[in-house]
């Protein structure tokens, strides 16, 4: 192979991570830079540029890169651009993808970054040889990727798949970035388990651990470790957030019907806490003839991997579409 290597690039509201990725899924050198360092996007590109260059230069693969692949919020696989990103310096629509291989001279490919986590996961994870199946991200944010006959569903706009943007609170829901109110993500997100966290200390009157933490200070994971201790508000926590999105999965279920769900990210990490009450949630809620039919999975890919290689993975496909 002339070229044996792609280049994964995953762009986060802080960092940007980036890898030389094999035909086997195994990153033989990567880098960072802070995605916020610069006001004006021309620069960022110089920056990762530099960097990336010089990765390449130290484990000989210069000239060896088929394509490389770029996961950004709000990334268009249609246009190869980011638009209107919330958490990134820049705004309006950015031609990311273009300005990328006009710089290194090589095709580049981008799309949604939960997107890039389930080609990941399709290429290199728990999702190998599936067809069907639909990947939660659960960070910061929920995100997704939904994958129907072996094809990852981009709508007429690249746009498909924000299921972290599905209303699961219409009456007296949260408040939400995109601006609307009841988002599945204000509930099931990290920063989701936070505010349920504070909810329910506000309204209980019974002992807790998560009392002894400032309550504006509280993280989803302060309350894994209380709950592993025992305290039975964290455990109620989970329970409360395992049924919103055990209800949400029913739903996803009624339009893609997949085999799986794939669950990715700090969340996912809480095992069983997490996982019994959605199984139980969603079964519940499930129409008839899905019943006991979609399994529930965790990512198989290590979390500090797992960006670079699934936008990797789109790496391969961007050698094809120039």
């Amino acid at each position: 192979m002339s070229k044996p290597y792609v280049v994964g690039i995953d762009i986060g509201g802080t960092n940007t991570v980036f890898g030389i990725v094999d035909a086997r899924g195994t990153i033989i050198g990567n880098g960072s830079i802070k995605t916020g360092k610069h006001s004006k996007i021309e620069d960022y590109v110089d920056e990762l540029h530099e960097n990336l260059f010089q990765l390449l230069e130290k484990n000989d693969a210069v000239g060896k890169i088929a394509g490389i692949g770029v996961g950004a919020p709000n990334g268009n696989y249609f246009n190869g651009t980011i638009e209107f990103a919330p958490n990134l310096p820049w705004r309006g629509v950015l031609p990311l993808a273009d300005m990328l291989s006009e710089k290194f001279g090589i095709p580049v490919a981008l799309t949604n970054d939960a997107n890039a986590a389930a080609i990941g996961e399709m290429t290199y994870g728990a999702a190998r040889g599936l067809k069907d199946f639909i990947m939660i991200t659960l960070g910061t944010g929920v995100g997704s990727g939904i994958v129907v006959n072996g094809q990852l569903v981009y709508g007429h706009d690249g746009f498909a798949g924000e299921l972290g943007h599905v209303i699961v609170k219409p009456v007296n829901g949260r408040a939400c970035g995109c601006g609307r109110t009841g988002c599945l993500e204000t509930y099931a997100s990290a920063t989701g388990v936070a505010r349920t966290a504070r909810e329910f200390l506000e309204i209980r009157k019974d002992n807790s651990l998560l009392r002894q933490i400032p309550i504006q200070d509280i993280t989803s994971k302060d309350v894994y470790d209380a709950a592993i201790a025992g305290d039975q508000i964290a455990k109620d926590i989970f329970e409360y957030t395992g049924q919103i999105l055990g209800e949400a999965f029913a739903n996803f279920t009624a339009f893609s019907s997949p085999k799986a769900i794939v669950l990715f990210g700090g969340l996912a990490k809480s095992g069983d806490l997490i996982m019994k009450p959605i199984k139980e949630s969603m079964e519940r809620n499930m129409l008839n003839i899905y019943k006991n039919k979609v399994t529930l999975l965790f990512s198989e890919l290590k979390e500090s991997d797992a960006a670079v290689l699934g936008a990797s993975a789109l790496g391969w496909e961007a050698k094809d579409r120039k």
